[in-house]
Order: C-alpha cells, then sequence, then structure tokens
C-alpha cells in the first residue's frame, strides 16, 4: 500500500511539473485553435488601482502617457482609496495631462475600489495594471488587436521579472499560458496587465483575493477565450526580501484555494478541454502537489529499508539540502544558480501548503501590505 501511495504522488507530481507542460505545449504546436487579429484601435481605460504607491505612482503616469497609442483613445484613472501617503495628490497632479483621479478616505479593498469606478467608465475596452508594473511601449497595441475576435473576452499580458529562481518560475508560467491560450484560451489573468470587453465585466465578490484571476476565468467558464499576449509586457521589480516574498505567495495560495471553490462548475462533469487545462494547470498546483511533495518524503522515508526506495529518499534528501544552500544563499542577496532555484521551488510549495490553510479557514485578509 506504501509502494502504490509513493508511486501515485510521483507519477501526479512528474505530470503536474512536466506531464502537462509537455502535452499542451505538443497540443499547442499541432492543434492551436484559430485567432483573429486586427489594426482596430479603440479608446481605452487604464485603470490604476494605487494604495499608497507614492514610490512608484509618478514612474508608473509618466510610463503609461508615454505608450504607443493614439492620446485621444488612451484615458487614464487612477483610484487611490485609502491611501495615506502622497498617492493621491501625486495622481492629481497629472490632472492637466488627462488623467482622472478617483479617492475616497476609507480603505475597502482593491476590488472594492475597481467596482465603485466601473460604473464611470465608457471606453469599450478597459486594461487593468499595477501601479509598479511598468508596461513595454506597445503593449496597448498588442492587446486590443486579439478584440477583433469575437469570442475573445480578455487578454492577459505577460508579467516578467528580472531575478533568479522568480524569473524562471514566470517564465516556466508564461511558457504554460502561452501554450493554453493557443489551444483554446490561457488559465487566468493577474492584475500587472490585464484588457477587458467593459460590457462583460461582472463586479467579483468583496472579499476576493484573486479577483483577476477569478474575473478572467468566470468568462472561460462562460464560453469567450482569454487570450495570453507575451509581447504586452509588465516588468516588476522582484520583491528583495523572503518574508515579503512569504506573503505574497500565501496570499496567491489562499486566493487559489478560494478560487477554487468559486469556480467549482468548472468542475463537473464530463469533463472538457477547458476542465483539463484548469485542473491540470491551476488545480494540481494550488492544492494537490503541495501535499503530495511531503507526503511522498514521509512515505519514501518509511519505505527506507528497500533498496529502490533508500536510494530514491537519499536522492529527495539531497535536493532539500540543495534547497537549505539556496535558503543560505537568498539569505545573503544572491538570488541565481541551481540551489536558489531548488530552494524557489520548495519555498513556493510550502507557502502555498500554508496559504491552502488560510484558504480553506477564511483567514486571509482582502486588503494587505505591500510587499518590495
Amino acid at each position: 500500500m506504501l509502494q502504490f501511495v509513493f508511486w501515485l504522488c510521483v507519477a501526479l507530481i512528474l505530470y503536474t511539473f512536466f506531464g502537462y507542460p509537455l502535452l499542451i505545449g505538443l497540443a499547442a504546436r499541432f492543434f492551436p485553435c484559430p485567432n483573429q487579429q486586427g489594426d482596430e484601435l479603440p479608446s481605452v481605460t487604464l485603470l490604476i488601482a494605487a494604495y499608497n504607491e507614492a514610490d512608484v505612482l509618478a514612474e508608473k503616469l509618466e510610463n503609461s502617457l508615454g505608450l504607443d497609442y493614439p492620446p485621444d483613445r488612451l484615458h487614464v484613472m487612477v483610484v487611490a482609496d485609502g491611501s495615506t501617503d502622497e498617492t493621491h495628490s501625486i495622481s492629481q497632479s497629472y490632472a492637466n495631462r488627462g488623467v482622472v483621479t478617483h479617492f475616497q478616505p476609507e480603505r475597502q479593498g482593491k476590488v472594492a475600489a475597481v467596482n465603485r469606478v466601473m460604473p464611470f467608465l465608457t471606453d469599450p475596452v478597459v486594461i487593468f495594471t499595477d501601479a509598479n508594473s511598468m508596461l513595454v511601449t506597445d503593449s496597448i497595441r498588442m492587446l486590443v488587436r486579439h478584440f477583433a475576435d469575437p469570442t475573445v473576452a480578455a487578454v492577459a499580458g505577460e508579467k516578467q521579472v528580472d531575478g533568479g529562481g522568480e524569473g524562471l518560475y514566470w517564465r516556466y508560467e508564461s511558457f504554460l499560458k502561452r501554450s493554453g491560450s493557443a489551444v483554446s484560451s490561457a488559465m487566468g489573468a493577474a492584475g500587472e496587465l490585464f484588457a477587458l470587453r467593459r460590457i462583460l465585466f461582472t463586479p467579483p465578490e468583496a472579499d476576493s483575493i484573486i479577483e483577476d484571476f477569478v474575473m478572467s476565468m468566470r468568462l472561460v467558464q462562460a464560453g469567450w477565450r482569454l487570450i495570453h499576449e507575451p509581447s504586452a509586457i509588465a516588468w516588476e521589480e522582484p520583491i528583495r526580501t523572503l518574508p515579503g516574498e512569504w506573503q505574497r505567495r500565501t496570499r496567491i495560495a489562499a486566493g487559489g484555494m478560494q478560487a477554487i471553490r468559486r469556480l467549482s462548475g468548472l468542475l463537473t462533469w464530463p469533463w472538457s478541454r477547458i476542465t483539463w487545462q484548469y485542473v491540470s494547470h491551476r488545480v494540481l498546483r494550488w492544492a494537490v502537489t503541495p501535499v503530495l511533495l511531503p507526503l511522498a518524503l514521509v512515505v519514501n522515508l518509511a519505505l527506507w529499508p528497500m533498496p529502490l526506495y533508500r536510494l530514491l529518499a537519499l536522492g529527495q534528501i539531497a535536493f532539500y539540502l540543495l534547497a537549505l544552500a539556496g535558503f543560505w544563499q537568498a539569505r545573503r542577496g544572491r538570488r541565481n544558480g541551481i540551489a536558489y532555484t531548488a530552494f524557489f521551488f520548495v519555498f513556493v510549495n510550502l507557502a502555498a501548503l500554508v496559504g491552502m490553510g488560510r484558504g480553506l479557514t477564511n483567514r486571509q485578509p482582502v486588503t494587505w501590505a505591500k510587499t518590495r
């Protein structure tokens, strides 16, 4: 029985991190779904939810106003609800350049802020972006060209992070999104850069943790396509501290558990291609493999007397020792190399395990402090 449990753990772990990427990559290559693109440049609202972002907001607004898009069709709006620093005043100082600012003193979270201002928007396309995400010049053009396809509801941009293991993680994640998008739809959008047909906006629940993901996947569930556009790049600086990265990762994992509950309709039988992608890309990584990794180690150690399993256990122990070396390397500010990559993998899955607990017990706050 222990041997069966061990090999089941191994099979699911290998499928999640290697098997599915291989299959979805092959499917994208040999069975792509047609995607119509056009040259029309619709009016868009670039919506920036900014809470206490005084240190980056001016740079963000300069970046936004300098994008390669007709100025009369690009409208920049900042929602600074609850900010206690200079975010509000910095945004207002750009009023003479067309930036619109919405502010209320009470902080209710990003979801409430966005839901509050959406009724004021009239442009056919809304582009959500984070204050600390700097966009490449032609990002908006790259996003909106996909709306020539009437089956496309939303387009997700490409997050790029300059930094060791996290940069590798985002390249891996980008491959999955790009391949999934080619086959049918990407499995979720993130707040760094996300374009949406305004008419399809449905206010997410006020307590949503990863609202961009849930909002985009509900559109996929309804039969619309979500496209991933790798040329629409949003650059972010990596989080420099381990506690900050831990806070972000546990929050994402808690939001993942919340999202799985709210998107339960995607798991109903009979399964579709979308269900296969969703389970393989999201559910297994958020809710299954973080449990299977420590379980595989414990069961493997229980099988220690058997030579094959002793060898496999030594391999696992060596990997976790390598991750420990990566931890000490990270504490000294070095975030590259094999050891750090091993550490980052363990770190992400451990944070996912803790975040799962918070998500299942509803102990993750909706609002959160910046982590940089």
